[in-house]
């Protein structure tokens, strides 16, 4: 087995949902050889509030309605928070990405990431970007 592995940063993306999955598959056919077809694409995102998941990439409403369902779950400006140093959306947008996770790992098929149709990778940006979200790296490990 070999492994193939790159460090991306992201831009800078407001609070929301954003499909990155253009962004990954780029990297990926320049990081493995073109006769590389089966493998494991792992995903793994530096930050503790941001996360990653896979949802629908089609409806633009899907990544809305889920941004609004988080901010339900886990409300900035809570007085009961205690961690609030780096402001009232700080503890919320860690308890998001507690919640959906900081890595993926996706099937290499054909040499592809093998998504499913409607399938894409979402960078979930939880900060409201006063100085705290800004650029996010992403590791892609290969494994081939």
């Amino acid at each position: 087995m070999t492994y193939h592995q790159t460090t991306l940063k992201l831009p800078a993306y407001a609070r929301g949902i954003h499909v990155i999955t253009p962004i990954i598959e780029e990297a990926i056919a320049q990081l493995i050889p073109s006769s590389a077809k089966a493998g494991l694409v792992h995903l793994f995102l530096q930050h503790t509030s941001a996360s990653l998941a896979i949802n629908e990439n089609a409806d633009p409403d899907v990544r809305l309605d889920t941004e609004d369902w988080l901010n339900k779950i886990a409300p900035a400006d809570q007085p009961e928070y205690r961690h609030t140093l780096e402001g009232s959306d700080d503890l919320p947008a860690h308890l998001k990405s507690i919640m959906i996770g900081v890595s993926l790992t996706i099937p290499l098929i054909d040499g592809v990431l093998g998504l499913g149709m409607w399938q894409g990778v979402y960078l979930c940006e939880h900060r409201d970007m006063k100085g705290y979200g800004g650029q996010r790296k992403l590791v892609i490990t290969v494994n081939t």
